[in-house]
């Protein structure tokens, strides 16, 4: 592997041309036309303008970006998170134009992103499951038997993608048809595939999720859990490890899960085997896996020391795993998304230019974006603008300084949501971990809102 095309944009795409640097790989960015100024194409060895700003004409676009990679002499595309990263037939043409894909083989993406079939996939390694369908389902008309046995409340999900988006819960017979008929047609426009997947909605539940590396080959290695409770309509807001909640026996049985249904469907690079965890029960149940990094992949680096996406591009090139799980002793990460938006008016987006950005600095403290004081934040990308990643010796000492540092991070010029992570680690709930994934939106904001007025 000598050149690499990386296909994304933003944070991601600054963060795999320096991990080209430090592997002596060179690199090529691509742009659309108004993110020519964006720092991950200075940066590169290498830069192409894409297309206009519309993604579906530049970072979406597959034509385009094999061209590049191979009139550029690329022999490998890394796809990051987003945009192409788990799309299967992307992945499957560049392996028939010869590109190694950074990530796993095409036939793994199209399994483990169809909910139906991983969920399969997961019952045949022995991993614990949610009552739901056996398969995808298409039509609202004659499931009353199977939405009976599921039970309400149901939770109606897109098959083909995540992200909250093809996603309702219907808590009655009554309401059920017409969230059907939403959640299908949210998931076709999303994910060109309209099927969704039907399983028991278990509700004051908490999102676990492991890291997981995997050769192809049938090894696999975790790097520990993360638990990403905290979140808006299905949208992480910040991620922390280790979990909270988790006991000694509670950690190793659902790392184990995750390595048995990785190295079962010898899953190659790096991925997360995705969980909910009800502490009442203290039962963990799979839901699905993403097959490709991840945004809050920097909690587990603070853990480990590993660099996960240098770790990505090793095992593309055919080495083995080198990174492994955090040590007992490595005390405690926490994430920040650090988004454009005024959270106060409905998390509405916030584009514009940044007049003030000073990030802070210190023993425990990392900052990941691509923008600074006269960057323009595009209208047309996803908000993220930086992650905000804390580590302390233990839960209070990472919280401590989370609060410091949110304290000392000032921007001028657009709204974030720094304010609202400001009241979060100081929210007497989240002190405690006593929440769940609806916490936010059901109790936390509205308290907020209510003290704020």
């Amino acid at each position: 592997m000598k050149k690499v095309l990386i296909a994304n944009r933003g944070e991601i795409a600054l963060r795999a041309v320096r991990a080209c640097n430090a592997l002596d790989i060179r690199s090529v960015a691509v742009h659309s036309e108004p993110d020519a100024a964006s720092p991950h194409v200075w940066a590169a060895s290498q830069a192409v303008c894409i297309g206009p700003a519309s993604s579906t004409q530049s970072y979406l676009n597959a034509d385009a970006l094999l061209h590049v990679a191979c009139a550029t002499g690329c022999d490998a595309v890394y796809p990051g998170y987003g945009f192409l990263a788990e799309n299967a037939d992307f992945a499957e043409r560049c392996a028939t134009e010869g590109l190694i894909f950074v990530g796993p083989e095409a036939d793994t993406i199209r399994l483990m992103g169809d909910k139906a079939a991983a969920r399969s996939a997961a019952l045949r390694h022995g991993v614990p499951v949610v009552r739901g369908s056996d398969g995808a389902v298409r039509e609202a008309d004659n499931i009353e038997e199977l939405v009976e046995q599921i039970g309400f409340p149901v939770l109606i999900k897109a098959s083909a993608g995540g992200g909250g988006r093809g996603m309702r819960i219907a808590r009655s017979a009554e309401e059920f048809g017409a969230l059907f008929a939403q959640a299908s047609r949210e998931a076709q426009q999303a994910f060109g595939d309209p099927a969704v997947y039907l399983e028991r909605f278990v509700s004051n539940v908490r999102h676990i999720e492991v890291q997981v590396f995997g050769d192809g080959k049938g090894n696999a290695v975790h790097v520990g859990e993360r638990d990403c409770t905290v979140q808006r309509r299905h949208q992480k807001l910040l991620e922390e490890a280790p979990s909270p909640v988790l006991n000694s026996e509670e950690r190793a049985r659902i790392h184990d899960s995750a390595l048995r249904l990785t190295a079962g469907v010898n899953y190659r690079g790096a991925g997360t085997v995705e969980f909910i965890f009800d502490a009442a029960t203290r039962e963990f149940f799979f839901i699905e896996m993403n097959t490709r990094i991840q945004v809050e992949h920097p909690v587990s680096e603070m853990l480990t020391g590993a660099d996960l996406v240098a770790e990505q591009f090793r095992i593309a090139r055919g080495e083995g795993i080198s990174v492994g799980p955090p040590a007992a002793d490595c005390g405690h990460a926490i994430e920040f998304r650090i988004n454009a938006e005024a959270f106060r008016h409905d998390f509405r987006p916030s584009p514009g230019r940044i007049t003030r950005w000073e990030p802070p600095r210190g023993p425990g403290i990392r900052v990941d974006g691509f923008v600074a004081a006269g960057s323009t934040v595009q209208p047309y990308y996803d908000s993220m603008l930086a992650k905000l990643i804390v580590h302390g010796t233990d839960r209070g000492h990472a919280l401590e300084r989370a609060r410091a540092a949110l304290a000392a991070f000032m921007v001028e010029g657009i709204d974030t949501t720094i304010d609202l992570h400001r009241a979060l680690v100081r929210d007497p709930e989240f002190a405690v971990s006593g929440i769940h994934t609806k916490w936010v939106e059901e109790s936390f904001l509205p308290q907020l809102f209510e003290r704020e007025t």
